[in-house]
């Protein structure tokens, strides 16, 4: 594996990044309700933000609904939506098979879906089925990721995936140019801080995904909540009452103080918020300006430790 001379390098990001995990799934080509898919793209192209997606997501849906999005922008404003696009290879879906081989497959297929000849940020994404010491290997997909870079195939490296130990594996190799954690920098849960204190460390840009855990905090304790991907417990949607009280208090939503949890910390360049409809642009712009005095973070700090639902183990 290559390292120091293949610094990673440090590129600009947003405050906020909307994320298209969702986006085009269950549509079809030429579908009204690809229509209305591509109006939501356009919506997020001409944001001024970074757009994140991946080869996995929505079955690469959201890779061509992007694609049809910046079709349909002039020339100038195309250019500069691509350049805000963040996407990330995936391991081959039919197979499992995630090596320097698949890397390389991956990154072409998202930039046919796409539409383009390049993107400047690229993540490899949950690497879960490959073991660290293969992925790091000479002629591993590190290596393919680091030489993607070389190329100038990108400008920028990442790692994007959930379990804290994966991600401080990668990340302490020291030639990632950026880091994605989700639903580990949260009111409920904040054990990627290490993580991305590290990644601090290192140089690297850092974004934080799905400061709502779900919906569990920008919906609130109802029943049928979920956080992590599973439902939320009735430990935790009682702490999540707790913290709705204190917002209440304050006069701030509850989804408001998630996403600033996430968009005022040292540790978090971006935060990364899905957005499945066009009208979530402004929902998010008004949540990430909602006014939020300090003394409710001094109350939400007092409230017991939350019962988070991750444990990620100790091993990579």
């Amino acid at each position: 594996m290559r390292n120091d001379v293949h610094a990673a390098r440090p590129v600009d990001v947003e405050a906020v990044t909307f994320g298209t995990s969702g986006l085009g799934r269950g549509t079809r080509p030429g579908s009204v309700e690809e229509e209305a898919a591509v109006e939501t793209a356009v919506a997020l192209l001409r944001s001024g933000a970074l757009v994140d997606t991946a080869h996995i997501y929505a079955e690469g849906r959201s890779e061509e609904v992007l694609g049809l999005g910046l079709a349909e922008l002039a020339p100038g404003e195309r250019a500069a939506a691509a350049g805000r696009i963040v996407t990330k290879v995936d391991r081959d879906p039919a197979t499992g098979i995630f090596d320097a081989d698949q890397v390389r497959r991956s990154h072409e297929e998202s930039l046919a879906r796409l539409g383009l000849d390049r993107v400047r940020r690229l993540h490899v994404h949950d690497p879960y089925v490959v073991a660290f010491a293969a992925a790091s290997a000479p002629g591993g997909i590190i290596d393919a990721m680091v030489g993607l870079r070389e190329e100038g195939s990108v400008d920028a490296i990442g790692i994007a995936a959930g379990r804290n130990p994966v991600v401080a594996a990668y990340v302490a190799t020291g030639v990632f140019d950026m880091v994605l954690s989700h639903n580990r920098f949260t009111l409920v849960d904040q054990s990627a801080a290490p993580v991305f204190a590290a990644a601090r460390e290192k140089g690297m840009r850092t974004f934080n995904a799905a400061p709502f855990g779900g919906d569990l905090l920008a919906k609130g304790s109802r029943a049928g909540a979920t956080y992590g991907y599973r439902p939320a417990s009735d430990a935790l949607r009682v702490w999540t009452e707790g913290a709705e009280g204190v917002c209440a208090r304050w006069g701030v939503p509850l989804a408001a103080a998630a996403l600033q949890f996430s968009t005022r910390s040292p540790l978090v360049d971006s935060t990364v918020v899905s957005a499945t409809r066009a009208a979530r642009v402004r929902e998010i712009r008004d949540l990430a300006s909602h006014p939020v005095p300090d003394g409710l973070w001094q109350d939400l700090a007092a409230l017991s430790p939350a019962p988070s639902p991750i444990d990620d183990g100790e091993a990579a």
